[in-house]
């Protein structure tokens, strides 16, 4: 005599352990996708960062650069370092400034930050690094003609 359900036991008995293999394969995917989702919010905060720094420094050399008595350069290098400095303190390694110089544009000033971004998992990815430039024209100030 059959008892009922007798095949659909023998059907489930036969997928144990199906869910503990589907575990351990998809988990390592699962990091991955985490570990990806870290680092690419890192790298776009981080070239926020730079945005920020270089247009800081862009803007401090800008208004400064028309005053000869004023270390312009310096002190823009400063500004741009202390916003880098400011928002990113431990979470971006190695910043750089790269010093301030004339566009193609005569009367325009161009700044360029460069952030290291930490890896979160260096075997996958190695550091990346973010470059952003900030330009602008320089304040000049011109006597009125008509005095």
């Amino acid at each position: 005599m059959r008892r009922p359900g007798g095949a659909a036991r023998r059907r489930a008995g036969s997928e144990r352990g199906v869910s503990a293999i589907e575990f351990v394969l998809l988990t390592p995917v699962l990091f991955f996708l985490l570990f990806a989702t870290v680092q690419f919010a890192l790298y776009f905060f981080a070239r926020h960062v730079a945005i920020a720094a270089a247009q800081e420094g862009d803007r401090v050399a800008r208004e400064e650069r028309a005053n000869p008595n004023e270390d312009w350069s310096g002190d823009a290098v400063a500004k741009a370092n202390g916003w880098v400095d400011q928002l990113a303190s431990g979470l971006v390694g190695d910043s750089r400034v790269q010093p301030p110089g004339e566009s193609g544009t005569p009367g325009t000033a161009t700044w360029t930050v460069s952030v290291t971004v930490t890896a979160t998992v260096h075997s996958l990815w190695g550091d990346m690094s973010v470059t952003e430039t900030s330009a602008g024209p320089v304040e000049q100030f011109v006597q009125d003609p008509t005095n």
